[in-house]
């Protein structure tokens, strides 16, 4: 498989910006894909090419066998957006995109010491809090459909689908895999700005946990807090992407 091959199946909704000044990849949470990203081009600078990320198991990717681990996650992430990383760069990431992006940031400073201008995290404890919640990724299917209910990042009438569920399933046990079996290296901060994004009803990930992220990084820190729950952007987008474009033009 050639380079371009390689990300021209992780990158989806990709708007192609020969201008551009950076790449903005976006990390989806547990069990979405690229396309919740599809309009963000929209709302931000034109000179930001957005560069949604596709894991396998999902969307134009249904047919492949998820990640249900980590660090092979990252490794393959690392391996394929490599071309990609030819001028600057920024990561976004949503839950378990955060924890992605974090991670990849890590991984190309070990690698080739490239690192993104900035990280960007949203509704996530910072990684160093172990785990308190209860693990998903085993439970019988109809505890985990309770949960998931909870959660409020899946449509209900999308819960109430059987046979969409079927396929949707085997992806959130996979991806709730990947996040709940993480185990934290410690490792020197990054050197990017971090900027940290909440939902101030979110019963998952308190202010505290969003805070200390500010560990993670030698650089620059900020925490905004928004209206709503774990899934605060469903309803903030445009908000959102106007925080997210003023911190990048100051990223110039």
């Amino acid at each position: 498989m050639t380079n371009a091959a390689a990300f021209d199946s992780w990158i989806a909704c990709r708007k192609p910006n020969p201008q551009a000044r950076l790449r903005l990849f976006c990390f989806p949470y547990a069990g979405s894909g690229a396309s919740i990203f599809r309009t963000w081009s929209d709302g931000l600078p034109s000179d930001v090419e957005v560069c949604p990320v596709q894991f396998p198991g999902r969307g134009t990717r249904l047919m492949e066998t998820p990640f249900t681990q980590l660090s092979p996650l990252i490794e393959a992430l690392a391996q394929a957006l490599e071309p990609l990383l030819d001028k600057p760069f920024a990561f976004f990431g949503h839950s378990l995109g955060a924890l992605v992006g974090f991670e990849l940031a890590r991984q190309l400073r070990r690698q080739s010491g490239a690192q993104p201008i900035h990280l960007f995290v949203a509704a996530d404890r910072a990684p160093q809090i172990p785990h308190r919640d209860r693990p998903l990724h085993a439970l019988p299917e109809g505890e985990l459909l309770v949960e998931l209910h909870r959660l409020n990042g899946i449509p209900g009438k999308v819960l109430e689908e059987a046979e969409l569920m079927q396929i949707m399933l085997p992806i959130l046990r996979a991806d709730f895999a990947v996040y709940e079996t993480y185990v934290y290296a410690t490792e020197p901060p990054l050197d990017c700005p971090i900027s940290a994004f909440g939902g101030l009803q979110d019963q998952r990930v308190s202010r505290g946990d969003l805070e200390a992220w500010r560990e993670q990084t030698n650089a620059s820190f900020s925490l905004r807090m928004f209206p709503g729950d774990h899934f605060f952007w469903n309803t903030t987008q445009s908000l959102l992407l106007q925080v997210l474009s003023d911190e990048l033009r100051g990223d110039a």
